[in-house]
């Protein structure tokens, strides 16, 4: 299921100085979560499991199941809208996972992928929102009710911590332009790549063309590659954010749903 990945020297270095333990895997088979069986097979490569749970009075109870059995000590890795690239550090080291669907695009994106990981990897942060929002994410459940459903409020909650992740990893990523070339490249292009779809992102959520999580998600992606995302999203792309995290999230989406309503 698990082969380690022949790494590029960009990436190799990038390893080295932000999860130097860390272990990159080319995965046999697609996935969104990795089923419990593959999940277990980690335990083949790597040198030991610390599964993590969370209490369940952490979950609205309308929770999707996946969130559910996120929060239960079953060995859960990855989620839906993860992308070509998981990582968890419930593995001892902590692993990166490429998955197949990757397969025929550019190195250069690839590669982009690999270094963010490794680099979220070292932020010991969190590697799922349930972990970020922790007691407040039936806060944030209840602050959009009225237009979201479990589903889309998922949705936002992970849109909300992937823009927490990148107030701490674009400075890095900006730094790239010298040391790491093609690797700031392939981050620049994908923020410039956002910039059409944003343009007119406020008027088609206002309109109801566009929902309120699929917004959120294009969004929170400028804010992690330096671009600067549309109202109402433009007030988690501030230093505040970055340092109250979760809070700062919820409060933000009461006075936005409040507005809306």
């Amino acid at each position: 299921m698990f082969t380690e990945r022949d790494l590029s020297p960009d990436i190799a270095a990038v390893r080295d100085e932000h999860a130097p333990d860390a272990l990159v895997l080319d995965c046999a088979r697609d996935f969104e979560t990795l089923p419990a069986a593959q999940a277990e097979d980690l335990a083949l490569v790597t040198d030991a499991l610390d599964l993590q749970s969370f209490p369940d009075e952490w979950l609205p109870t309308d929770a999707p199941e996946l969130l559910r059995r996120y929060a239960s000590d079953e060995l859960t890795v990855g989620a839906p809208g993860d992308g070509g690239v998981a990582w968890t550090r419930q593995t001892d080291p902590p692993v990166v996972l490429v998955k197949p669907r990757l397969e025929g695009s550019p190195d250069a994106f690839v590669d982009f992928l690999v270094a963010e990981a490794l680099v979220q990897v070292g932020l010991d942060r969190p590697e799922h929102f349930l972990g970020f929002f922790g007691e407040r994410y039936p806060d944030l459940a209840a602050a959009g009710e009225r237009r979201l459903d479990p589903t889309a409020t998922y949705q936002l909650a992970a849109a909300l911590y992937d823009a927490y992740l990148g107030l701490h990893t674009r400075a890095v990523f900006a730094d790239w332009d010298g040391d790491h070339p093609d690797l700031f490249d392939a981050w620049a292009d994908a923020g410039e790549r956002l910039e059409p779809r944003l343009a007119d992102l406020s008027t088609e959520l206002a309109r109801g063309e566009t929902g309120f999580g699929d917004a959120a998600e294009l969004a929170c992606a400028a804010i992690k590659h330096g671009q600067e995302p549309p109202t109402p999203f433009g007030a988690l792309d501030t230093e505040a954010y970055r340092e109250y995290g979760a809070d700062y999230a919820v409060q933000w989406a009461e006075k936005t749903f409040d507005r809306l309503d």
